[in-house]
């Protein structure tokens, strides 16, 4: 974190405030993930830009490979995330969150949709898109399933084929192309059970990579052709895009998770030991990493401190990485999207994305040109620099999918998120330091460096300041001794 954040175009700190429309809701984005819960809430200002109104996170309890197993101890990590962004923004009054799905048991499937219109001499209205949705949530899927979305591809009237939007086209007969996400009953009755005890309301369910998509995606990239890989806890998700159309989603069931428990066995280390080496000292590639390095390690209870090489934790990492880019070259292969034809490559997003080399092994194992995804491309410019990190990708994109919805009139937003006053946007915070657990590897820390917060006369924003210490807080980076 720097003091170089981005500052109003108006040149004026003084004057900046978020013009909001008056009638758009707050939109609150919980991702419930496997390693952290995190919860955001935002809505566009009138320059098509997201204004982050409150944020909070806290550890993930109940959640293994992206499935809520038990659903009290989510419940209470659920609060506590959004006690958090209530204490960074006390004037929110948040009731309803969108929610990110993932997991193993989600599934995927293509089908094709037609209706035959009533009067085909009037323009098609959207209320006819609608029904031909509708429609396809009456599709067979194998008992213990349930549709979680159902995403048009590409739209055919009468004889014309490939077209994006049909609304005002004349035809007897309309139809479409669907990509119908499925995933496990009870595993989405956990999701909402967590959600509503928490006292919230499950506004909808998205699938985790493609509210990634939605944050690090620009329209150039899903026309030219992008694969996206959202590296999360305990699962890895992707995303495909080809001529602005989803043609592909997988959950690879691996994740940060799976390379921590790696370096845990590998070398015989606690886990909090193996997850420092792996964030401060890991590397995607084993032929980067120095062969004379090595991490001391504090012994136990008075047992001598031990020496890790660096080499081999890099080829734990990388062992592990490769299978994850497999599993993905696998799915493009199934739907003959190779690197011939996935003009924007690979984007990688979420917190495993951070790792060090990984962009250089997928490019390696993949063929495909890779780039880190930031959740920049939607976010409105002041923010503090914690928002503009991969591991909240998920996140912001659940409040793109919720502005989404409400530009689109597709939900009902008659209850949506009503402020008591009207907050400010969050622009900057001073990051805590972390302490460091016992028996973690010896570590210095630093003092992040304050970012000037721009002067407002409001007194709630000075208040508001305050109630940010100790919420949604970054680990700090470590220098290992």
């Amino acid at each position: 974190m720097n003091e170089n954040t981005n500052h109003s175009p108006l040149g004026n700190e003084d004057s900046i405030e978020p013009n909001f429309r008056p009638d758009a809701p707050i939109i609150v984005g919980l991702d419930i993930g496997t390693t952290k819960i995190a919860a955001i809430a935002g809505r566009k200002n009138t320059q098509g830009k997201l204004e982050i109104l409150g944020f909070g996170h806290a550890p993930s309890n109940g959640v293994q490979h992206g499935q809520v197993l038990n659903i009290d101890q989510t419940m209470r990590a659920i609060e506590t995330a959004m006690e958090n962004c209530r204490q960074s923004n006390p004037d929110l009054d948040i009731n309803e969150v969108y929610v990110g799905i993932a997991g193993h048991h989600i599934k995927s499937l293509q089908t094709r949709g037609d209706i035959v219109r009533q009067n085909p001499e009037v323009e098609i209205q959207r209320y006819e898109i609608d029904q031909l949705i509708a429609d396809q949530r009456k599709t067979f899927i194998p008992a213990g399933d349930q549709i979680i979305d159902v995403i048009p591809q590409d739209f055919h009237v009468d004889n014309f084929q490939f077209i994006k939007d049909p609304i005002g086209y004349n035809g007897v007969k309309v139809g479409a192309n669907f990509h119908i996400i499925t995933g496990d009953r009870n595993a989405i009755r956990n999701i909402n059970r967590a959600v509503e005890r928490s006292g919230l309301k499950t506004k909808d369910l998205v699938l985790q990579p493609l509210a990634s998509s939605a944050a690090v995606l620009s329209d150039m990239d899903m026309e030219a052709g992008v694969a996206v890989l959202d590296i999360g806890g305990g699962t890895s998700d992707l995303a495909v895009f080809y001529e602005g159309v989803l043609k592909h989603t997988a959950v690879i069931p691996f994740g940060g998770e799976n390379i921590t428990n790696d370096i845990k066995l590998g070398l015989g280390v606690l886990k909090q030991q193996a997850e420092a080496m792996k964030k401060q000292f890991g590397s995607a590639l084993t032929d980067e990493a120095k062969t004379n390095a090595y991490i001391t390690i504090p012994g136990m209870r008075g047992l001598p401190a031990r020496e890790i090489s660096v080499k081999n934790l890099a080829n734990i990492i990388q062992a592990r990485m490769t299978e994850i880019l497999e599993f993905v070259t696998y799915h493009l292969k199934q739907v003959g999207l190779d690197n011939r034809k996935l003009n924007g490559g690979i984007i990688l997003t979420g917190g495993g994305s951070q790792l060090k080399h990984l962009k250089q092994l997928t490019e390696y194992v993949t063929g495909l040109n890779a780039r880190i995804g930031y959740p920049n491309e939607h976010l409105a410019p002041n923010h503090i620099e914690q928002l503009k990190n991969p591991v909240y990708a998920t996140c912001l994109g659940l409040i793109l999918k919720g502005e989404s919805d409400y530009e689109n009139k597709s939900k009902n937003f008659q209850k949506s998120n009503v402020p008591k006053a009207e907050p400010k946007s969050i622009l900057t915070v001073e990051a805590p330091v972390n302490k460091i657990e016992e028996n973690t590897p010896e570590v210095k820390t630093e003092k992040a460096p304050k970012i000037k917060a721009p002067k407002s006369p409001s007194k709630f924003w000075s208040k508001f300041k305050d109630s940010l210490i100790d919420i949604f807080k970054e680990e700090e980076d470590h220098v290992m001794e």
